[in-house]
């Protein structure tokens, strides 16, 4: 592990480069997307590294072919490459067998990987494939057995027309050792990956194998596991970098669910479901295609319009592990402003160079890692800020530990230095249930007491208590349906502690009676289904709003919490909504179907706004509304810095 006291140095790159670490060929495709094409549309560079070779049972089915087809794993495997190099060259705007430049690189341990390589104009792409095996003698699931077991040895697949034509083994710690060795080499200021912590999920076992799950959770074990090994690699490349008063790496981390999209409302809307569906149709590809590869066309097991009728729905949807409402953002005593988030899995601290210039100075670090993507944040009547993140306190493969704690960071003084790092425990019992829990939302009351809520592994809600004096209450379970993660919190015009989550049918709510009393479930309220997180706002003359886009729709729901219907507001796109009050109605903050991030202003009058300039941004900005800064959207950008943007200059495009 990392060390998790502050005051590290951290680099500096004024350059983006993204990184995805996948378990399958097609992964990327299913669940990624969209997000890593709009980084490539955006000139960002991208490298792809695939773990297994994708294999399976060596068979690509042709889809209506009765015939059984002979397995053949490295035709297969190669086939699967070939269908994400068709996948690709139509992502960068090329035909789809454009030609790639193949090569071999050499890894840590002398170990060797197939590369592929394509640019169009200022767009990049490379493809790296490490090809372990999906399966292994006596063990069907050879991935998670490599994770578990520390005497394991598991040999690669050579595919055919591979440059690479000798096979090599890796352990636990050669896989680590590889990825990190990826990473220093790459320096990726954006790294994907998969779901480490997916959820608990019960099926009955003909369910369950048709979904291609492992027991227990909502996932495919290679995911599970190479997002482990991607999340330990992360980890140990800090360490690295850090040793002997090195500095941190720069990066920002997104993980993203995987099969259970099977579970939950689909978020995309049509017009950004056809874009995401349309590169699985190269890569699926077709037998009668002329590719020029010996081994397939692609993977015909999912070929043509089957992603978009496959019953599973996994491309219908794309969500993250740890959802990210954007970084915190807290006004100074000497009128600058202090953006807060996790950076190379460590908490860190932005100022502006001056009061109102919307600049920002290096980051400041704060310590506390290894953190997930996010923090929850909330500022105290003195001014003084608090902190709270999910800390992967122990992540060991081979038998070891592998724990989450919520943490607390709080400032000594107002604008100043913060207090050591506070442990505020689980409130799951043993460390497997404790893996599966959510990212922090907190919230002030009117008389200073903090209410801190996260989603536990029941897909329910914990929360705790601060009392104005700093003590804490004991974790409590505060009951309602299942939901997802993505929480929202806030505190109504009566003073009272609202909290909303998004469930399969209805928005679930939990509320208090009167300030100070608990914080409890509000059954019965019939709000419209959602298809992800809840942006929760004040409105003129009391009360609360709610807006978020219903499943596979693109225009905006917006409702009170006792379902009473708000004027429609014209903000088509997708993904989850910020918002924000003023005197005049909530502003809102989104992204259009393009996935620009737009502003719409309330009222009559109101328009929308579209961010056209500056470094492409993430998922999750946040609004501030204040004093002399005036309306500003303040977000990360793919170079792993902040950026802010005044929506009054038009830039609407």
């Amino acid at each position: 592990m990392a060390d998790p006291a502050p005051g590290i140095p951290i680099s500096s790159s004024r350059r983006a480069q993204l990184m995805q670490i996948a378990a399958h060929p097609d992964d990327d495709l299913y669940f990624m997307n969209p997000d890593s094409q709009r980084l490539v549309d955006a000139g960002v560079p991208l490298v792809s590294v695939y773990v297994t070779a994708g294999e399976h049972d060596g068979r690509n089915r042709i889809p209506g072919q009765k015939d059984e087809v002979p397995a053949d794993k490295a035709a297969y495997s190669s086939a699967r490459h070939q269908g994400l190099r068709q996948a690709y060259a139509t992502m960068l705007g090329l035909d789809k067998f454009t030609a790639w430049q193949k090569g071999v690189v050499t890894l840590r341990g002398d170990r060797r990987a197939e590369i592929n390589t394509l640019t169009n104009g200022d767009r990049r792409v490379e493809l790296v494939f490490l090809n372990l095996s999906m399966h292994a003698p006596r063990r069907w699931m050879a991935l998670p057995s490599l994770w578990k077991d520390r005497a394991l040895g598991l040999r690669t697949v050579v595919a055919d027309d591979s440059p690479v034509r000798k096979a090599d083994t890796y352990d636990y710690d050669a896989l680590v050792d590889v990825l990190v060795g990826l990473m220093e080499h790459y320096r990726p200021t954006v790294i994907h990956t998969l779901d480490p912590d997916p959820d608990i999920q019960h099926s009955d076992e003909r369910t369950r194998k048709k979904d291609s799950e492992q027991p227990g959770y909502s996932d495919h074990a290679d995911h599970t596991a190479v997002a482990s090994f991607s999340w330990a690699a992360m980890v140990r490349w800090v360490a690295d970098a850090t040793d002997d008063g090195g500095a941190i790496p720069p990066f920002v981390t997104t993980s993203f669910r995987g099969y259970y999209n099977r579970h939950w409302p689909k978020n995309l809307p049509e017009r950004v479901l056809e874009e995401k569906a349309a590169h699985l149709v190269p890569y699926g590809g077709d037998p009668s295609w002329n590719c020029g590869n010996s081994g397939g066309c692609g993977d015909y097991n999912v070929g043509g319009a089957r992603p978009l009728t496959n019953r599973k729905g996994w491309v219908r949807a794309t969500h993250h592990r740890y959802p990210d409402a954007g970084p915190v953002v807290a006004a100074e005593p000497d009128g600058r402003l202090a953006v807060y988030g996790v950076l190379g899995l460590r908490a860190v601290r932005w100022r502006e160079t001056e009061p109102g210039s919307g600049q920002w100075g290096e980051p400041g670090d704060l310590g506390g890692g290894p953190l997930a993507p996010g923090l929850g944040g909330v500022t105290l009547k003195d001014g003084r800020q608090l902190l709270f993140g999910l800390r992967f306190a122990a992540l060991g493969g081979h038998g070891g530990p592998n724990r989450r704690e919520i943490v607390l960071l709080e400032q000594r003084e107002p604008g100043g230095a913060f207090l050591a790092w506070t442990g505020l425990g689980n409130p799951e019992h043993g460390d497997d249930r404790g893996r599966r829990l959510g990212v922090p939302v907190a919230v002030a009351d009117r008389d200073g007491r903090v209410h801190l809520f996260v989603r536990n592994a029941d897909k329910g809600v914990n929360g705790r208590v601060r009392d104005a004096d700093g003590t804490w209450g004991p974790w409590l379970d505060l009951g309602g349906a299942e939901v997802q993660d993505g929480l929202s919190a806030a505190v109504d015009g009566a003073g009272l502690v609202h909290l909303f989550a998004a469930g399969r049918e209805s928005v679930h709510h939990w509320s208090q009676d009167t300030p100070g009393d608990p914080v409890t479930s509000r059954a019965g309220t019939a709000l419209p289904v959602p298809g992800g997180p809840v942006a929760v706002t004040a409105v003129p003359g009391g009360g609360l709003a709610l807006h978020y886009r219903a499943p596979a729709r693109e225009d905006l729901t917006a409702v009170r919490p006792d379902g009473t219907a708000l004027p429609r507001v014209a903000f088509d796109g997708y993904g989850p909504i910020a918002a924000a009050p003023t005197p005049q109605g909530p502003v809102l903050l989104g992204r259009d179907l393009r996935g620009r991030v737009g502003i719409r202003t309330p009222g009559p009058t109101g328009r929308l706004t579209v961010r056209t300039q500056g470094a492409v941004a993430l998922t999750g900005a946040t609004l501030h509304n204040g004093g002399k800064h005036g309306l500003l959207a303040i977000g990360m950008g793919a170079d792993a810095r902040p950026w802010t943007w005044d929506p009054e200059p038009r830039t609407e495009g």
